[in-house]
C-alpha cells in the first residue's frame, strides 16, 4: 500500500507530515521525493508507446501478441525492440489469444 497519498491529504490540510510519516512508517524524505517527482524521458516514452501499442491491441480485437503488434509498429516505421513491447504489454495487462490445438480424436484401424 503506498502512503503517499494519505500524507499529501494530511498535508493539504495544514497538518503534520513528520508525524503522519512517522505513524505510518516512512520517512520524510521518501514522501518529499515521491511528491516532488518529474516522470522520466523514458518513461513518457513508455506511455505513448502503450498508447500506440494498446491501439494496434483493440484493432486485432485483442488477438496480437506482442510478436504481431512489434511487426506492426515496425510497419508503421516504428523502432523499438521486442522486449520492451513484451514489457509494455505485460505492464498494461495485454495478452493476446493463442490458437487451439489440434487434436486428432481418431486412430485408423491399420487392418482395414
Amino acid at each position: 500500500m503506498n502512503a503517499s497519498p494519505f500524507i499529501e491529504a494530511e498535508k493539504a490540510e495544514q497538518r503534520n507530515v513528520a508525524k503522519a510519516c512517522c505513524l505510518l512508517g516512512v520517512s520524510r524524505s521518501a514522501f518529499y521525493e515521491w511528491h516532488q517527482h518529474v516522470p522520466s524521458p523514458r518513461q513518457l516514452a513508455d506511455e505513448q508507446l502503450g498508447e500506440r501499442i494498446q491501439e494496434i491491441y483493440d484493432e486485432s480485437r485483442g488477438t496480437y501478441g506482442w510478436p504481431r503488434v512489434h511487426r506492426a509498429l515496425r510497419d508503421d516505421g516504428v523502432h523499438v525492440r521486442r522486449e520492451r513491447v513484451a514489457r509494455i504489454m505485460r505492464t498494461k495487462g495485454l495478452v493476446g489469444r493463442c490458437r487451439r490445438r489440434w487434436i486428432k480424436t481418431t486412430i485408423s484401424d491399420p487392418f482395414q
